[in-house]
């Protein structure tokens, strides 16, 4: 899938769903309404709040390294991650990688060769906005993601409430189980493909909003000034962090191992 065919794609992409393959160009027509935001048992920012949200549409997907190539190749893109040399990485705790960028997500070791439909990571909200801009897309709300992975009935996670992962069957690339370290047990020891769990979709069959990578919103992250709000936890995270309602935030321009994003429209 090269240049022109991706955009055709993406605007395509209309009237509920338009099939690419699995590629992550598929955007998914939410129909909007009235749900609860937050959790109760949460944590303080999770203090929850009636929100009404009119119909969107969102990627099934996360954007995958093949699509991002394409869009650097088409506008010749420089990542904020490349433009300083160094992107965050996951060895434990949170420390500057020299060298790590979208290409080489946890370091000059590393490659996304071989792994197009693997989520491109080490994308600051930055560049992640800028993809979406060019397609005719934006990044989605805070609300408008937690209703994507959610729906009205208040589950717990993308698929309901129950585990993450039962009778040895997960139903998302997650962490150890107490918390934070990269678990192969999934079949991923970090970053897998898209798509993989198709049991943890959400009730709009949204895939991989719990867990693989991190996806940066479009909202602002209450209590650190400049800061951007993501959801949906990562690779590194246990349980606890997968749920819908879990929220952090980080600065715009900077790139993470664990983060990635997809893109939200307007219903046409």
């Amino acid at each position: 899938m090269r240049g022109p065919l991706l955009v055709l794609l993406f605007s395509i992409a209309s009237a509920g769903a338009a099939a690419a393959g699995g590629s992550g160009a598929e955007l998914v027509r939410i129909p909007g309404g009235t749900f609860t935001m937050g959790d109760p048992a949460g944590e303080p920012d999770e203090a929850p709040r009636t929100v009404h949200l009119a119909p969107f549409r969102l990627m099934r997907f996360e954007v995958t390294n093949l699509e991002f190539a394409d869009f650097v190749a088409s506008t010749g893109t420089l990542t904020d991650a490349e433009r300083v040399g160094a992107g965050y990485v996951w060895t434990g705790r949170w420390r500057t990688g020299a060298g790590a960028d979208w290409r080489h997500p946890h370091g000059p070791e590393s490659s996304v060769v071989g792994r197009d439909d693997h989520p491109v990571v080490q994308v600051s909200a930055r560049d992640a906005a800028r993809f979406c801009a060019h397609y005719g897309l934006r990044l989605p709300s805070e609300a408008e993601w937690e209703f994507a992975a959610r729906g009205t009935d208040g589950r717990r996670y993308p698929w309901g409430d129950a585990p993450p992962e039962e009778a040895g069957r997960r139903r998302a690339n997650f962490g150890t189980l107490s918390c934070c370290a990269p678990d192969a047990s999934d079949g991923f020891l970090k970053i897998g493909p898209v798509g993989r769990f198709p049991s943890g979709a959400s009730p709009f069959g949204i895939h991989d909003m719990a867990g693989n990578v991190w996806e940066w919103t479009a909202s602002a992250y209450p209590g650190r000034p400049g800061h951007v709000a993501l959801r949906g936890g990562g690779w590194g995270n246990d349980p606890y962090g997968l749920r819908v309602s879990y929220r952090h935030g980080n600065p715009p321009d900077i790139g993470l191992d664990m983060v990635g994003f997809r893109c939200a429209g307007g219903v046409e």
